[in-house]
């Protein structure tokens, strides 16, 4: 029997008051591919995350995400899927090592694990400073393996290379890349991030679904 599909979507909407952040979204992808979400500032990119991470409720249509509804069953899907989003979710009090020791728990991760990840991530001798201290790209390092913490099947990642140097950015690849083999939904102003699909927002609404065609996502932002 085929696998079914990591994310089916039908008609999504999700509106903020009046004001529709999503609207139309359908598509279907499958295990173990990426999903790249383009379009300018503002066109529900980060809104379609939020949802898909079950942060938000869908105000329409249907989502399933690894096999579960949104939203009401949201609570198979927050286990199993990473969030990178433009907010580290760290506490700032506390160290490096300290923030992922106490994500552990929560997720019932060994604390090895944590290590393990900090040394991966290049913060091995940053690890016992308060994340306060850290720059802006030790804390998207740091972030990144917050996500990847608890081995999630699924990556959501909102402009996961935000305030990476290109050698950082490699450092990641493994953990969060395509080199992850995981399935993953990448949201990107760069219309040249590699993916299997490209969807492309403008105003809310799905304006194109398809094969990553760079020139014509450019588009998006004209």
């Amino acid at each position: 029997m085929p696998e079914a599909p990591a994310l089916e979507l039908d008609g999504l909407e999700r509106h903020y008051g009046d004001r529709p952040a999503l609207s139309g979204v359908s598509l279907s992808l499958p295990a173990g591919q990426t999903l790249g979400v383009f379009g300018s500032n503002g066109a529900g990119k980060s809104t379609l995350l939020r949802v898909l991470a079950t942060l938000l409720r869908p105000h329409g249509g249907t989502a399933r995400v690894l096999g579960a509804e949104l939203p009401k069953e949201a609570w198979k899907v927050r286990g199993r899927v990473g969030y990178l989003g433009h907010e580290p979710l760290l506490y700032p009090q506390l160290s490096a090592e300290e923030n992922l020791a106490f994500h552990a728990r929560l997720h019932g991760v060994a604390p090895a694990r944590a290590k393990e990840l900090i040394d991966q991530v290049g913060l091995a001798l940053r690890a016992n400073d308060p994340v306060r201290e850290l720059s802006r790209g030790m804390i998207q390092r740091l972030s990144a393996a917050r996500a990847v913490l608890h081995d999630p099947l699924l990556l959501l990642l909102d402009e996961p290379r935000a305030g990476l140097d290109p050698a950082a950015a490699d450092l990641l690849d493994p953990l969060i890349g395509a080199a992850s083999g995981r399935t993953r939904v990448v949201v990107s102003h760069d219309p040249a991030t590699p993916c299997d699909l490209a969807l492309g927002l403008r105003g809310g609404s799905q304006v194109s679904l398809g094969t990553p065609d760079p020139a014509k996502l450019r588009e998006l932002y004209t």
